[in-house]
């Protein structure tokens, strides 16, 4: 080998090392960052998702049981349709204002919750909740209250809940990475979310540990715990799907492990950068069937 080829080949393996030691660092970079970073992740990555979208989803209520190992409902369940509009708001677009209107049954048509979330600790998030029948809007709080207008937290008399929707204000936890390894074939990172005294004070929740996959930033699986540690109940992520270049669950379940009650949350059709005004996302929404009626059938529209 003449010395020119020799150096040549030197030349190439001295750039392969060097381009193998910058994936290696790229590779441990992704590998060691922080629970609390992987949670800005994912809660950047779920913030797409409410960017002006349109969506219709079934919500499936029902006691469940176990039967030939599979967990299924043991009484009929309850299903209710439900449309969804939502924006983001506010500085850097880290808050979000919705509101959700039930179709289905026939019963509870009409039936709302329009809900701001803030991504600042210091303000608490709002949401109200409309009686079709009573024609009354009561502001719901997760707070534990003797204040009569306080509804229950349970969205539409679900197993969710206001707190199980909330985004943002990462700063109200501390975080703690347990685990890495595989989930459902998915590399999966296990981060435990711990309320700070003042969040603890207004929250259901003592603890939740998320399995985070690692290369989508989205969470696959929740555990939440009482204030003692107890299991109280547990998110399931079905169905992953990328739309509009956003990964997000068609299908989420909710156990409740204490009253055996489930509701799954099947997203039917969602629809991203909708004409949706501000000024739609109001109480007037909820009270007004003729300017909700006018707008919601606009968006369907566009939704074709």
């Amino acid at each position: 080998m003449n010395k020119t080829v020799r150096n040549d080949l030197n030349l190439k393996l001295l750039m392969l090392s060097f381009c193998v030691a910058m994936f290696s660092l790229n590779v441990s970079a992704d590998s060691d960052m922080s629970a609390r970073e992987i949670m800005e992740r994912v809660d950047e990555e779920s913030r797409k998702s409410t960017d002006s979208a349109f969506t219709r989803m079934k919500l499936t209520t029902c006691k469940y049981g176990k039967k030939d190992g599979k967990i299924k409902c043991a009484e009929k369940p309850r299903v209710k349709l439900v449309e969804n509009a939502q924006i983001n708001t506010g500085i850097d677009d880290k808050d979000t204002k919705s509101v959700a209107i039930i179709l289905e049954p026939a019963s509870e048509r009409g039936i709302g919750m329009l809900s701001y979330s803030y991504d600042d600790s210091d303000r608490d998030n709002e949401t109200w909740l409309y009686l079709s029948a009573l024609g009354k809007v009561k502001r719901i709080s997760v707070r534990n209250s003797d204040d009569e207008e306080t509804e229950s937290a349970s969205i539409f008399g679900t197993e969710m809940t206001t707190e199980d929707q909330e985004s943002g204000k990462l700063d109200d936890y501390t975080y703690e990475l347990l685990e890495q390894g595989k989930f459902r074939g998915r590399d999966v990172a296990v981060v435990e979310s711990i309320p700070k005294p003042h969040r603890l004070s207004k929250s259901s929740y003592g603890k939740t540990q998320s399995w985070v996959d690692t290369e989508r930033f989205i969470t696959l699986k929740v555990q939440m715990f009482d204030k003692n540690s107890n299991p109280i109940k547990k998110l399931e992520v079905g169905k992953v799907e990328k739309i509009n270049d956003v990964w997000m669950g068609r299908s989420l379940t909710f156990f409740n492990t204490v009253s055996n009650r489930l509701t799954n949350m099947k997203l039917e059709a969602i629809n991203f950068d909708m004409d949706i005004k501000e000024d739609f996302l109001t109480q007037r929404a909820l009270t007004d069937q003729a300017f909700r009626e006018k707008y919601l059938k606009d968006l369907r529209k566009q939704a074709k």
